[in-house]
């Protein structure tokens, strides 16, 4: 198992373990240190969902920078298991949920509203509509949540006529779409 480093924030320098395998494609640190300049202060106190959390190390990266609580969704259940240790290990225990299930189920049963969700499926993975839709749906997402959708740079992000993109950013194979989800019709 290989480990990640925390780029920023009180847990700058701690190390997360990274999952063995090719189903885990953990954030690149250059790419990572770029997402968060960008979000800048969205962090700051944010309720942050990490859908398809891997190695959790956006979820991390958040609460190093002053989130105030990270829901963690992987479906894999030693990787999810791994979360839960890593957040023990951190001290952050009290600040992380994380739901074993694959991500378009577990966001049905999710409660509360985000600030920030990181969308960051396997590649070659279909765009998480049904997620996001489902998260529409139970008002767990709204107009003042930011998305970050990070995806193969060599695929095209298709559009989704209930997100606004924000900003479109591409570092070599990697891409991040930042999305807000448009206001619902009354």
């Amino acid at each position: 198992m290989g480990t990640l480093t925390i780029t920023g924030g009180t847990l700058r320098s701690r190390r997360v373990p990274s999952p063995p395998g090719r189903a885990v494609r953990p954030t690149p640190a250059r790419v990572k240190e770029a997402l968060f300049s960008i979000l800048g202060s969205r962090v700051d106190d944010a309720q942050v969902l990490d859908l398809f959390a891997g190695s959790g190390a956006l979820g991390f990266e958040s609460l190093s920078r002053g989130a105030k609580h990270v829901t963690f969704v992987e479906k894999h259940r030693p990787t999810a298991e791994t979360l839960r240790a890593t957040a023990r290990e951190l001290g952050l225990a009290e600040q992380v949920d994380v739901v074993n299930a694959p991500a378009e189920r577990a966001v049905r049963a999710l409660d509360g509203r985000y600030d920030l969700v990181f969308a960051d499926p396997p590649y070659r993975y279909d765009y998480p509509s049904a997620a996001f839709e489902a998260l529409r749906a139970r008002r767990a997402i709204g107009p003042s949540t930011t998305v970050v959708y990070e995806h193969s740079a060599r695929e095209t992000a298709p559009d989704d006529p209930r997100m606004r993109l924000e900003r479109s950013e591409r570092y070599g194979e990697v891409a991040l779409e930042f999305l807000r989800p448009l206001e619902e019709a009354a």
